[in-house]
């Protein structure tokens, strides 16, 4: 079995300090959560940027002194910037991260119910120019998919542009309103992608822990981080990001994965530049 690919999403668009202190939204807070994470082995950050308030930006300046402040704290890791954004942010403002070239990007593959009145909007003609740009640029995109819809819309995309070479790294949600956290969710989920493609598996809050073991024991990969969930085990809030990565490490260590370097990830989900 593959190593263990681990990303880290330190922060998202929507998480407060108000529900855990240590959520990073200034420069030198983001490098330390990301430092945490890449220390207890992740090999990947999946970047969302705040302002110094906490307010969720896309604004180029600020994304990329993350950026360039995570790298040199942390040599030689992958950083993912997210063309998520937040939602009710415009498609032009969502894809300006892509104009610093990362070597991988987000791509969000259909429109979902966050819950309450929260649409984070994703149209078919999003995701053709999203990735258009990617493929023009060379830039990896994992394939964000929260439903089995989400998988057939971006391979009918995939199929009429040509856009996205295989192999494919897919993101599965689990959590949010559209898949179930079952183990018969996650084998249709994974099933359902073309032979050849990695995938990571998300899971949102209380699932996160059991969405990783499903991973880990099938041979994908795992995303953790404040983005997803704040918490260590049952009212128990993580004091890092660190402590969620590590969480999984130990958890992998128990079914005999081992954790895959910056450099071998990237052979692995098949990142060049």
């Amino acid at each position: 079995m593959e190593k263990l690919v681990i990303t880290a999403a330190i922060c998202g668009a929507e998480v407060t300090k108000e529900q855990n202190p240590a959520v990073p939204y200034t420069i030198p807070e983001l490098v330390r959560e990301a430092k945490s994470a890449y220390d207890a082995g992740a090999a990947m950050i999946h970047l969302h940027v705040r302002e110094d308030d906490g307010t969720p930006t896309m604004r180029l300046a600020r994304v990329k002194e993350a950026i360039d402040s995570i790298a040199a704290a942390c040599p030689g890791i992958i950083i993912m910037p997210s063309t998520g954004g937040a939602c009710g942010m415009s498609a032009e403002e969502r894809m300006q991260p892509l104009e610093l070239n990362p070597e991988i990007a987000t791509l969000d593959c259909g429109t979902v119910n966050f819950g309450g009145d929260d649409i984070f909007v994703n149209t078919e003609n999003f995701m053709r120019q999203s990735a258009k740009m990617l493929a023009a640029k060379h830039i990896k995109p994992e394939l964000e998919c929260f439903e089995k819809s989400n998988i057939d819309m971006i391979l009918k995309i995939i199929r009429k542009d040509g856009s996205i070479q295989p192999p494919f790294e897919f993101n599965f949600g689990f959590g949010v309103a559209g898949v179930n956290t079952s183990i018969r969710d996650f084998v249709f989920m994974r099933g359902s992608i073309p032979e050849g493609s990695t995938y990571t598996v998300t899971g949102i809050g209380r699932c996160e822990f059991t969405m990783a073991t499903l991973a880990i024991m099938d041979g994908g990969h795992v995303r953790v981080g404040f983005e997803d969930n704040v918490y260590l085990s049952k009212g128990v809030l993580a004091p890092s990001n660190g402590a969620l990565v590590d969480k999984v490490v130990r958890i992998a260590k128990e079914f005999g994965r081992e954790i895959a370097t910056p450099d071998e990830a990237r052979r692995i989900l098949s990142i060049s530049k």
